[in-house]
């Protein structure tokens, strides 16, 4: 399979998966390595496919119905599976984190979580990895935007947040 075709191949299985598909799966269908597989996804990245890295993998960024809410959050890391399971408890997928880096600015980590199933899989990959999470460098202060099914939803995974001392600036 030439690389063009590799490309096109890649570009087909994300279109057809609701869900990630991993570096790795990509890799045995088009029997090449990991490192191509990262280096087409780049390509076609730079081609314009709106493609989303997530801790299980790659995603086409689709339009899903619902409301965008970014919540403010600051907690201890030992709180960081809880405050998850909370947000997608409420029916919220949490698209990402975000904090701001004195030297590099807004970071990112894209993270689609929507179901404990897929909290407990990022916890778990962090744990694995004897990674930190993001908001290690920033004192546990972060942001994460959502996509609730309704405003009420946005509404009772705020509530629950304040309830738990989760939100940033709740109590002054």
């Amino acid at each position: 399979m030439d690389a063009q075709t590799r490309r096109e191949t890649i570009a087909q299985r994300l279109r057809q998966s609701p869900t990630p598909v991993s570096a790795s799966a990509l890799a045995r269908e088009c029997s090449v390595s990991r490192q191509v597989v990262v280096g087409d996804v780049a390509l076609l990245r730079a081609g314009g496919l709106d493609i989303l890295a997530t801790a299980r993998g790659y995603i086409l960024a689709r339009p899903e119905p619902g409301v965008i809410r970014t919540v403010a959050c600051a907690h201890p890391q030992e709180n960081m599976a809880r405050e998850l399971e909370l947000m997608v408890d409420h029916g919220c997928r949490v698209l990402d984190v975000v904090v701001e880096h004195p030297v590099y600015g807004q970071l990112t980590g894209q993270l689609g979580l929507s179901s404990r199933y897929d909290v407990g899989e990022f916890v778990r990959k962090v744990e694995e990895n004897q990674a930190l999470p993001l908001s290690a460098l920033t004192m546990g202060v972060h942001l994460h935007t959502l996509r609730c099914p309704s405003e009420e939803a946005a509404r009772r995974v705020l509530e629950a947040l304040a309830q738990e001392g989760f939100l940033f600036g709740a109590s002054e």
